[in-house]
């Protein structure tokens, strides 16, 4: 049978929009949740709801700020559905994690994920500006050091723009975050800060995730969330 698809014309084509409606993310243990939820406040997010559940409490966040109501840019963030904890239980037993005689993959896997915050799954964040990533960033940093809730539960790497663009490169020689960054990114006019943590969990294992900071300077066709250039 043929079925004839009705095609929207030009103009219809191009007034559609599509964005990202929300994304789902977990904690481990209840007594993760108002951590993890201080932690996406941190970084930027506006928390819409939160709703008391035996079990683990459960999350909105939206990225706009000055728009909370609507349907998209969405985070929602609850407590990893037990079927799911009891696998990466079982996965993690199997392979001694974390214990002596770990498997060599566990190992190597953990390995290159402190390594390279982009290898797995990780959320990213665009910021309009430089100084508020800067100002973020250093609250983090703070918090690692001093926080009881955030000590030793947050990992921070950066990646600074591959150089070679003067406005740029003194910009960034002039950042408290990015001075002395010698790993740089996949391209050029844009910086990355990753925030490492197990707050909030994915994977196999239900470890940790990265949320990554991007900013990209403006006025140039060509940053590093426009193409990827093989800088490094």
């Amino acid at each position: 049978m043929k079925i004839d698809i009705e095609r929207p014309q030009d103009g219809a084509r191009q007034a559609r929009v599509q964005t990202i409606s929300h994304v789902n993310l977990h904690y481990r243990h209840a007594e993760d949740g108002p951590i993890a939820a201080r932690l996406l406040e941190i970084l930027g997010l506006q928390r819409t709801q939160e709703i008391p559940l035996p079990g683990g409490d459960f999350y909105r966040f939206t990225v706009n700020r000055r728009d909370t109501n609507r349907g998209d840019g969405i985070v929602y963030l609850s407590r990893l559905p037990a079927p799911v904890a009891m696998l990466a239980d079982l996965v993690r037993e199997t392979f001694s994690a974390g214990e002596p005689g770990e498997h060599p993959a566990v190992t190597a896997v953990r390995a290159a994920q402190a390594s390279d915050p982009e290898l797995n799954f990780h959320v990213g964040f665009l910021f309009s500006s430089l100084e508020e990533i800067e100002e973020r960033i250093t609250e983090l940093q703070r918090l690692a050091m001093t926080d009881p809730q955030m000590k030793g539960r947050l990992q921070l790497v950066f990646n600074r723009a591959a150089s070679g663009v003067k406005e740029v490169d003194a910009r960034l020689d002039a950042s408290p975050i990015y001075r002395d960054v010698t790993r740089r990114t996949f391209g050029y006019n844009g910086v990355q800060a990753f925030v490492q943590t197990d707050l909030v969990v994915a994977g196999p294992l239900a470890d940790g995730i990265s949320f990554e900071l991007d900013y990209v300077f403006p006025g140039y066709e060509r940053h590093i969330l426009s193409v990827v250039e093989m800088t490094r």
